[in-house]
Parts: C-alpha cells; sequence; structure tokens
C-alpha cells in the first residue's frame, strides 16, 4: 500500500487542510480557522470554505481567503516576518511559484473563459436565459478584454459601469459578472484582493417588480437558512429595509431593534425591532462581520440571483422582500399605522396619525411578533 502523501504544516490561525479518500471527484476540503467551541470546550470544525480537485488548489483557497479577511495584517510586527517565511517555504514547498503561475498572466478575458467554461460545462444545467446575461455582461466589458486580471483595480472596474451608459438591470449583470469571475480567480491565487466588492451603479434602480416571495418559496428558503445568502434574505424579510440600509445600520442587540434606513424622510433613521426568529442569524454576522452586509448591494444582488437560481426559486430583486414584509403583515394583521412607522411609509394623508402618534419600540415590537415566516 503506498504511503500517504504528507504535506509541510499550515501556520496557526490560517485554517486547515483535510484530504478525504473514497472516487470524490473533488476530495480535498479547505477549512477556515476554527472559531466556535463544543460545550466541553473543544474546537468545533466549521464547515469547509471549498472542495478542490488538489491540496495546492485549497492552499489557494484558503490563501485568498485570509488575504480578504486581512489575517496577514493582524500579526504583531515581531511576527511578521516570521510568518512570511512560514507562508514562503510552504508556497516553495508546494511548487507554487508567481512567475511560473501561467494564470498571473492571465487577461480579463482568458479568466472570464475560464469561468465560463466552469460553470456552464461542469456538468449543472443553467438557463439559456442565464448563458446569454453572462455573455452580454462579459461584451459590455469591452474595454478590459486585453487587460491582465491580477493588475485590474477597483477604479478600471468602476469605470466600465460609469462609461457605459446603460441602464440599472444591465450594470447589474456586469457587476454579478465581476463577483463571480473574482471569486472563480480566486482558486488561482492570483488577485492582491476583491476588488467587486468595492464597485458601484451609480444611478437609480429603474426597474424594481416589487413580487413578494410565495409561501411555498418561503419554505424554500427557510429550508435552506444555513446558506449566508438566503440567511440574509430571510432577515431582509422580516425586517423590511432597502437593502442598501443594511450596510450603515445601527444594530443593538440588547434591546433587540434595527436603526437606519435611507431614501426618504420617513424611511430615513426609523426603528425596526428585531424579529426573534432572525435574532439568531442577526447575532451571527454582527459577530463574524461587525455589520449585517459586508459587501456592496450591487454584490449581494449577483449573488442573490446566483442562489435562487440554484436553490430553485425564480428570480427576486432584493426589493421583493419589502414587499414580502409588507404582504405578511397585512396577513399576520399589523396594525396599519404601525406598518407604515414600520416600513418607513409617509403619513402625510393623515395629519392626525402623522403628527400625534408615536409609537414605543415595545408596540412596534408587538406588532411585528405577529408576523409567522415561513
Amino acid at each position: 500500500m503506498p504511503r500517504k502523501k504528507k504535506y509541510p504544516k499550515l501556520p496557526n490561525g490560517f485554517g486547515q487542510i483535510k484530504v478525504y479518500g473514497g472516487n470524490r471527484r473533488k476530495p480535498v476540503a479547505a477549512f477556515p480557522p476554527a472559531t466556535e467551541r463544543t460545550c466541553t470546550g473543544e474546537y468545533k470544525q466549521p464547515k469547509p470554505l471549498t472542495w478542490c480537485t488538489t491540496y495546492l488548489e485549497a492552499f489557494s483557497a484558503l490563501d485568498q481567503y485570509n488575504r480578504e479577511r486581512g489575517w496577514y495584517d493582524k500579526a504583531v510586527p515581531s511576527e511578521i516576518a516570521l510568518l512570511r517565511e512560514e507562508i514562503a517555504t510552504l508556497r516553495k514547498a508546494l511548487g507554487i511559484c508567481e512567475s511560473e503561475n501561467k494564470y498571473w498572466n492571465y487577461t480579463f478575458s482568458q479568466v472570464y473563459e475560464d469561468y465560463y467554461e466552469t460553470k456552464y460545462n461542469g456538468g449543472k444545467i443553467y438557463s439559456k436565459s442565464s448563458k446569454n446575461s453572462t455573455r452580454a455582461a462579459y461584451r459590455n466589458c469591452a474595454a478590459l478584454h486585453d487587460r491582465i486580471f491580477r493588475e485590474l483595480d477597483q477604479d478600471d472596474l468602476q469605470a466600465v459601469l460609469d462609461n457605459c451608459g446603460l441602464k440599472h438591470a444591465s450594470q447589474e449583470l456586469i457587476v454579478n459578472l465581476y463577483t463571480q469571475m473574482y471569486h472563480h480567480a480566486g482558486r488561482y491565487n492570483i488577485l492582491k484582493q476583491d476588488y467587486s466588492r468595492y464597485v458601484e451603479i451609480k444611478i437609480p434602480d429603474d426597474d424594481e417588480p416589487g413580487v413578494p416571495f410565495t409561501e411555498q418559496e418561503r419554505m424554500i428558503l427557510w429550508d435552506n437558512r444555513e446558506d449566508e445568502i438566503v440567511e440574509f434574505i430571510i432577515i431582509m424579510c422580516l425586517s423590511g429595509y432597502r437593502v442598501s440600509a443594511y450596510r450603515k445600520m445601527t444594530v443593538n442587540l440588547d434591546e433587540q431593534y434595527f436603526f437606519g434606513g435611507v431614501k426618504t424622510k420617513n424611511g430615513k433613521n426609523r426603528y425596526v425591532p428585531i424579529h426573534p426568529i432572525i435574532l439568531p442569524y442577526v447575532r451571527r454576522r454582527i459577530e463574524k462581520y461587525g455589520c449585517l452586509l459586508p459587501i456592496t448591494p450591487q454584490a449581494f444582488r449577483g449573488r442573490m440571483y446566483d442562489t435562487l437560481e440554484r436553490i430553485g426559486i425564480a428570480k427576486h430583486t432584493p426589493h421583493d422582500t419589502r414587499d414580502t414584509f409588507a404582504t405578511l403583515a397585512d396577513k399576520y394583521r399589523v396594525d396599519k399605522t404601525y406598518l407604515k412607522r414600520l416600513m418607513g411609509h409617509s403619513l402625510a394623508n393623515d395629519i392626525t396619525e402623522d403628527k400625534y402618534i408615536n409609537p414605543a419600540l415595545d408596540d412596534l415590537r408587538t406588532e411585528i411578533c405577529k408576523i409567522q415566516f415561513p
């Protein structure tokens, strides 16, 4: 029996790589560092970041993950030199040589072609419209086609959006393509950082259909609530804010409420109690990211579309979660005046309510807790 190949020891806090036997198509798992403990005090192994075909690919995925979370920058000064030496030795032992990595010289078009082949010819069946949307987004990035992918930065990506003259929906497709290409390229250890996180669509959203999630779709969401994107969709369905508000809102976990809002006078600076169903998810995201939405609304939108397609739900926009919140509130008979306060709607047509009714947080909590999910 051949001896099991030994790999260099990974630095503490870097993560873990496990090679599994059997006939798995991708037998190597890359795990992030463990942070949760069991009741006995032992560290609980987290879910894999990704499954890979080789140890080298798994190491590259962990390397990129640690770059994005700033792990290399958090080492104390006296340890930085040792840490860099340790990583350099590990890369050398694994045969990673930047000058020999062909992916370092890949153009935007080459990364796109590799990404497209992996996604659409990898066994899973995608709709014709999904393929057409991806190809259209690529064509609209013509200014980047011949550029070296790893040399692009936020300004390069943003310039395409700012100068394309396209509608909001078409720009969303471009942002979605950016997000997926950077995620795909991360496995090859060619990225300085994921610049797709920082691009923004600077024109108003002109295509919000306002279709709430159906009862069957809400059941599917609930069955997939362990997924981070689905988790956040559920949070939005039970709080009613516009997606951009979640980036900077105040989250008070002690008194269990959100405070913030965007767009209108009534929509800004409003209190919404945290529904008990989503409290564990809100707490987890705050502890992990320091905020509810650690990526741009545009990047989330793209990931939301992909996730819904993957779990078998028809396309919904983030704005549809507001309509879902309103639909649920109506179904479970939330008081109309309180609902207006919760959603940030104007009370201008009712002077009495607008000027004299100022519902306390406990009253709002009583009303929002009427809502059941799924």
